[in-house]
């Protein structure tokens, strides 16, 4: 059984995944907008991670016997000024939700839930390969300085990354 504080912290967690999923969706169409249509899949795939991180701390309240208390998901921005700001935007927004997951770890040790100590170290090892990828990005991006051909190479090797959910343990 799951203590009503933990509930209550992984529903603003499923609320948060959510929000990801929505901020990535919204960076998505932006990119489309742009026709860099490789970006715009990186952060198709980052939506469809996001909406299964939720559904995955979803399906752990209704099996530890909680209750979930879906929240309203803030409108995300949809204006941006440039690749190179999406993507300062989208390693800050990780950093935020790894320390969102380090409380969650938190409130689960004060809680005494070792079931849930267990469930939240794969969203541990997943903050880290998000921050990773997310400032490999960001790096190499600075890196070209908004080379028009870079620019055009980045994009066609991003349109081959998908969206394959991890295997259950």
């Amino acid at each position: 059984m799951i203590t009503k504080k933990l509930e209550k912290e992984m529903n603003d967690q499923i609320n948060r995944e959510f929000y990801s999923a929505y901020l990535y969706l919204s960076m998505s169409a932006w990119f489309k907008e742009q026709n860099f249509d490789g970006f715009a899949n990186w952060m198709n795939v980052q939506y469809q991670e996001e909406s299964f991180h939720a559904m995955k701390l979803f399906e752990y309240v209704v099996e530890r016997g909680g209750k979930i208390v879906l929240q309203q998901i803030d409108q995300p921005d949809n204006e941006f000024e440039s690749v190179t700001k999406i993507f300062e935007l989208t390693l800050e927004h990780e950093r935020f939700i790894t320390g969102c997951i380090n409380n969650l770890m938190n409130v689960a040790i004060e809680e005494k839930d070792h079931a849930a100590k267990s469930f939240l170290q794969w969203y541990i090892d997943e903050q880290v390969e998000e921050e990773a990828n997310a400032d490999k990005l960001l790096q190499t991006i600075k890196m070209v300085k908004a080379n028009p051909h870079t620019l055009y190479m980045m994009d066609k090797e991003l349109t081959t990354r998908s969206f394959t959910p991890p295997a259950p343990v």
